[in-house]
């Protein structure tokens, strides 16, 4: 292999993502959804179980929908529909601040953020459901007829 082949696979590796904990989109719809637990706090407490409840699981929805999405990307298929639900739980949480917006829960320029934050968090996944075939592992899974057979 030549210096300029070695140096791309050197770039390639140091690219390579070895957790969902180190997806900028991880990253970042975790942080969002810690800043939504800490807001929720000052909520009425005769929202807990409603708004407050609601808006907490679906921000974290988020993230664990997400970390679903990366432990199955060895199906594309599955891969896409777990980022599907992601994108569907961030726009449920954008429903929930809006319900807290005209609730008077949280002011106009927090809205504004949160909501920013979430359209970055679509756009990335959308990214990533486009670009799937990068994430997703080439290999199959072994199947118990394909196991060496015992002698």
């Amino acid at each position: 292999m030549d210096e300029r082949g070695r140096k791309m696979d050197e770039r390639r590796e140091a690219k390579r993502i070895n957790s969902v904990r180190e997806l900028n989109v991880y990253r970042l719809a975790f942080e969002t959804a810690m800043e939504i637990f800490e807001l929720s706090k000052r909520f009425p407490p005769e929202e807990k179980f409603s708004l407050t409840d609601q808006i907490r699981k679906s921000s974290r929805s988020v993230c664990t929908n997400l970390a679903e999405a990366w432990r199955k990307r060895r199906y594309k298929a599955m891969f896409i529909n777990k980022l599907t639900d992601s994108e569907q739980e961030a726009a449920e949480t954008q429903t929930w601040l809006e319900f807290a917006l005209a609730c008077k829960y949280i002011h106009q320029v927090t809205f504004k953020a949160l909501d920013e934050k979430y359209e970055h968090i679509f756009a990335q996944i959308v990214t990533m459901e486009r670009r799937a075939d990068s994430f997703c592992r080439s290999s199959t899974v072994p199947r118990p007829s394909s196991i060496a057979k015992k002698e």
